[in-house]
This record gives C-alpha cells, sequence and structure tokens, in this order.
C-alpha cells in the first residue's frame, strides 16, 4: 500500500460515517488552530517552556480533529489531562459538546461523562494535595467540569435529538402524504374506468350505428351526388367521433394518452380526416372539415412555429375544436378566423367569427364548453378568455405556455393520473397548508408546511416548535440555576477563606516582634484556610522550636505562579520573628 492510499485511509477513518466536505474540513483545521493557540497562551501565562507550549498545542490540536471519530475517548482524555495541565480547559468545553451529541445512547453517554469527571477529579486532588484540601478540590472541581463540560454536552445532546426528531416526523409526514397521495390516485382511476366504461358502452353503440347506417345510406343510388356527398361528411364525423371516444376512454381509463405505437381498439382508417392524436398539428384538420361543411374558415399562422407540452398542445387543439362548434352552433353561416401566433414565451390561439344572421336561432347548448376549456388551460398554466366583440362577434382567445412550467409540473406530481391531475386542495383553499402539486417521486420533495417543516424553513410559530423552546428554555434555566447556586456557595465559602488567610501588608507593618503571642494572633486570622494549606513547609526554615503562622498577602505578586506570604514565629508565648517572602505555587 503506498503513502497515497495510507493517507486516503486514515482520511477515511478520521471522517467516520460522515464524509467531510470542503467546508467542514476548513471548519476543523480552524477550529483546531484556535484550541492550540488558546492552550499554547494558556501555557505560557502559567510559566512554561516553550517545548512544553508546543507540545501542549499539539496535542490539543490532534485531539480536536478525533473528538469526531473518537468522541467518548477524547472526552475522557481530556477531562484526565485538563486537571493537570491548563492549556486543556478550552479542548475539555468543545470535547463536552461534541461528546453529548456524538455519543449514542444515554447509558453510554453517562458512562463516559463519568469517567471523564472521576479522572479530572482524581488527577486534580492528587496534583493539588497537600496544597488544597480535598473537601475544598473536590467542590470546586466539580462546579469546574459542571459549567466547562455537562452543561454544554447536555445542550448539545438535547439540540441534537431535537433535530433528529423533527427530521423524523419529516420524514413521516411524507410518507403519509405519498399514502394519501396513492389512494386519492386510485379512487379516482377507479371513477374514471366507471365513466369510460359508461360512455364506452352507451356513446359507443349509438356512434356504431350512425357510422353503419351512413355507410350503407352513402351507396344509397336514389341520392343525388349533393345528398351523397353531405352523407360522407356525417360518415366520417360519425368514425371521427368513435376515435375520439375511444381516445377518451383511453385517457379515463389508463390515466395517459393512446399512444400511436401501441394498439387501442381497431385502428382508423387512413383517410381519416380527425387522427386520434389531437395536438396543433390536427388544427388544419379541423379547418378543413369545416370548410367542407360548407362554412368560411381562415386559418393564420405568424411566428416561428415551437412545440409545446403535451397537454398544452392538446388543450389548443380543443380550444378550436369547442369555439368552432360554438361558431356553428350560434352564428352559423358567419365567417371564422383562426389564427395561431407563436409569441417568444406562449402561443396564442384566437378564433373569432362574425355577428349571427339575423334570422339565426338560438342553438341548444350545454353551458359548459367554455367553462372546461378554462380549466384544461388553467391546469397547463395557461388561460382562456371568451367574450363578444364590438362588430358584434365573438372571441374565443387562449394563452397557453411552451414550456413545463404548468402542465410538465403536473404531470411529474401525478404521474399516475394522466398528462395532468388537478391538485388535492385548490389553491384559494390552501391556508399555506398544503402546496398545489405534491410531488411522489421516491426520496423527492414533498410540499406540505407541516409544523415540523414550517419550523426548519420559514420559522413559523407552529405548537412543536413551542413546545421545543419551553424544554430547552427549562433545561438551560435549571442547568444555570444549578451553577448559580452552587457558585454562590462557593463565593461565599471563597470569602470566608479569605477572612482566616489573608492579611494586609499593614497588618504585617504592626506587628513588633517581641509582642505577646496572645495579643498578635488577637489582631490576626487563626490561618485554617485551604488557601494557606501547604504553605507551612514552604520558605526559610522555621527558627527552632517555635511554632508558625503563615498567611497569604492581600497583594499579588510579580509573577502568576508566586504567591506572597507573611510568616510569623511565636515561642515562649512571644514573637520572635517575622518575615514575608514568596511562594512558588
Amino acid at each position: 500500500m503506498d503513502v497515497s492510499s495510507k493517507f486516503r485511509a486514515a482520511q477515511q477513518w478520521l471522517a467516520g460515517p460522515e464524509p467531510w466536505s470542503t467546508r467542514r474540513i476548513a471548519g476543523e483545521v480552524v477550529l483546531a488552530a484556535i484550541l492550540a493557540l488558546l492552550a499554547a497562551g494558556t501555557q505560557e501565562l502559567m510559566g512554561s517552556t516553550g517545548p512544553a507550549q508546543l507540545g501542549t498545542a499539539l496535542a490539543v490540536a490532534a485531539l480536536s480533529l478525533l473528538r469526531r471519530r473518537l468522541p467518548a475517548s477524547v472526552l475522557v482524555g481530556a477531562g484526565g489531562t485538563a486537571a493537570l495541565v491548563a492549556g486543556f480547559a478550552a479542548l475539555l468545553v468543545v470535547a463536552g459538546w461534541s461528546a453529548g451529541r456524538r455519543i449514542a445512547g444515554a447509558g453510554r453517554a453517562l458512562a463516559a461523562f463519568t469517567a471523564s469527571y472521576v479522572l479530572f477529579l482524581t488527577v486534580g486532588v492528587v496534583s493539588e494535595w497537600p496544597d488544597f484540601t480535598p473537601p475544598t478540590l473536590i467542590l470546586f472541581s466539580t462546579l469546574y467540569f459542571l459549567a466547562t463540560t455537562v452543561v454544554p454536552g447536555l445542550a448539545s445532546r438535547y439540540w441534537t435529538q431535537r433535530r433528529t426528531l423533527l427530521h423524523t416526523l419529516q420524514e413521516h409526514n411524507a410518507q403519509l402524504l405519498r399514502e394519501r397521495a396513492m389512494v386519492a390516485g386510485q379512487a379516482r382511476l377507479r371513477e374514471r374506468q366507471r365513466i369510460a366504461q359508461d360512455m364506452h358502452d352507451s356513446l359507443g353503440h349509438q356512434l356504431a350505428l350512425i357510422s353503419v347506417h351512413t355507410g350503407a345510406l352513402e351507396v344509397d343510388p336514389a341520392l343525388t351526388d349533393r345528398q351523397r356527398e353531405g352523407v360522407g361528411v356525417l360518415r366520417n364525423a360519425s368514425v371521427a367521433a368513435m376515435h375520439e371516444l375511444r381516445e377518451v376512454v383511453g385517457i379515463l381509463r389508463d390515466g395517459v394518452e393512446r399512444d400511436p405505437g401501441i394498439a387501442h381498439g381497431p385502428p382508423p382508417p387512413a383517410d381519416d380526416p380527425h387522427p386520434a392524436a389531437r395536438g396543433a398539428a390536427g388544427i388544419e384538420g379541423l379547418v378543413a372539415a369545416a370548410r367542407a361543411a360548407g362554412n368560411g374558415v381562415q386559418l393564420r399562422r405568424t411566428g416561428e412555429q415551437r412545440p409545446l407540452a403535451a397537454a398544452a398542445d392538446h388543450a389548443a387543439y380543443r380550444i378550436v375544436q369547442e369555439a368552432l362548434t360554438n361558431a356553428y352552433k350560434h352564428a352559423p353561416g358567419a365567417s371564422i378566423t383562426v389564427e395561431l401566433r407563436y409569441e417568444p414565451d406562449s402561443l396564442v390561439v384566437e378564433i373569432a367569427n362574425g355577428p349571427a344572421p339575423a334570422d339565426a336561432r338560438d342553438a341548444v347548448s350545454g353551458g359548459q364548453g367554455l367553462t372546461g376549456l378554462r380549466e384544461r388551460a388553467r391546469l397547463v398554466g395557461g388561460m382562456v378568455h371568451a367574450g363578444r366583440t364590438d362588430g358584434g362577434g365573438f372571441r374565443v382567445a387562449g394563452v397557453l405556455p411552451y414550456g413545463t412550467d404548468g402542465a410538465q409540473q403536473t404531470k411529474e406530481a401525478a404521474p399516475y393520473a394522466g398528462p395532468y391531475a388537478a391538485p388535492f386542495v385548490d389553491a384559494e383553499d390552501d391556508f399555506r397548508q398544503q402546496s398545489p402539486t405534491v410531488l411522489l417521486g421516491n426520496g423527492g420533495p414533498v410540499m406540505d408546511w407541516t409544523v415540523s417543516q414550517r419550523e426548519l424553513a420559514m420559522g413559523g410559530k407552529g405548537t412543536g416548535r413551542t413546545n421545543g423552546v419551553v424544554l430547552g428554555c427549562g433545561i438551560a434555566a435549571g442547568a444555570l440555576l444549578l451553577l448559580m447556586v452552587a457558585g454562590a456557595f462557593g463565593l461565599l465559602f471563597m470569602a470566608d477563606s479569605l477572612d482566616k488567610g489573608m492579611i494586609e501588608p499593614s497588618q504585617y507593618e504592626a506587628a513588633k516582634v517581641g509582642t505577646a503571642e496572645s495579643e498578635v494572633r488577637d489582631e490576626l486570622p487563626d490561618g485554617e484556610s485551604f488557601l494557606a494549606s501547604g504553605l507551612q513547609d514552604k520558605g526559610p526554615t522555621a527558627p527552632k522550636g517555635s511554632s508558625c503562622l503563615v498567611l497569604m498577602s492581600s497583594e499579588t505578586g510579580d509573577s502568576p505562579t508566586a504567591e506572597p506570604v507573611f510568616r510569623f514565629c511565636f515561642k515562649d508565648g512571644k514573637l520572635i520573628e517575622k518575615k514575608s517572602y514568596d511562594v512558588e505555587r
């Protein structure tokens, strides 16, 4: 194995199951550098040598990079080392945060923090003995470990568990939406199959009879050429209607438009003027059929012809077909103009007819044609306008987009529902809870603004977020209150220890050699303080046979490790010596 492969293997092991992005690598390097500088600076303040500072900085940087891969080991190691080397204090905070979120299982996390605390406490007591008494060391070490390690670990673990819970709720919500969409799609498919069967059984039979009778009538020798031509038009219209019915039934039954390469019943005749594939290309056939029926129809195309999405292409054909049908019924004999304008961003389909003749009768109409056109255009991202013109005629205009903003998006959203599908909830009734479309692809985004997702994406004021914030604030407030109470007791204990073990330099100057021991001791504290413990054995040799009282000075020394002290030695009931010197801690 060469050096590069070994390096890649070490990098993969260091990263663990989570791949490290360039941003994460840069962040880890910067954090390790900051912790190393803090460690070196702290050791310099403590009076360490240059090699010791460099070694501490390198060790802290290495443990910082390892804390993601070995969170428990780094936590325990940092806890044991921080009690002995002050430069590891910042690393202990970061290790507590990382271990809180990365150690799986509450039992394992508790064991790791307990081991780190015990090691921190044991090393601290051993290293500071006998300068400080064990109760004092245990109290302050516990407070320090709680503040720097346990509280960051609890906060990190709570934050991670909450984020994991929200992510799980998102996935569960997405799964429920997909299941709901599948159930709704199956229900729609069953209903469409029922409608398709009814249409096939009723309309198919009637159209077949019309086709058979008109075919027989067309060859009747008693008919004139003009009558035979009219019967031929009726026969072609019935055949075209059968093909359209077959296509509509296929769409309702299968959810897709008829594929020319797949057989859906008998193939249409070669001379069929209305092919089953409906689109903008079939508009010329509609115009030709209208002219053959005796209507004056003119077709104009402007702009560069461009393809449309399948649903929009089908909608263009239906707009022209419905507009021509309306013109036949309501303005028979009027001139009709069909115009296709290929604009830069959309196709404009416009059908206008002149005013109806004075003797024309109102035709019976269901009143649903234009409504259906508007809905069809809306589903593909377009629009339809219909109304009377200034000259008394009627105009129908539709705007249909070329791209996939409308039809393609809904097609992807509902692959089971045909070329396009209506949303589950209308946009007007959405109430910001559900988007107009639901993406059902595996792993695809599900646009459902639920409580948990609004928290992450919109910052909403959902109940889940409120409860989470309240719980997090409660945990933080409890931990802070515990630290404040412990800190208050610690401050009181520290103040009492200072009163018992520290004097002003003026008190030292006021004591005179030869003064009675009882008089001097009445003016001085008793020295029973953990701050003064361990000072008796340091400094110059005490006079033989004397008992000495060692107290700290209220003034600071010239060095962070030097402690100025005052010593009073008594013998035979008198003060026989007093000295002022520095003690190295």
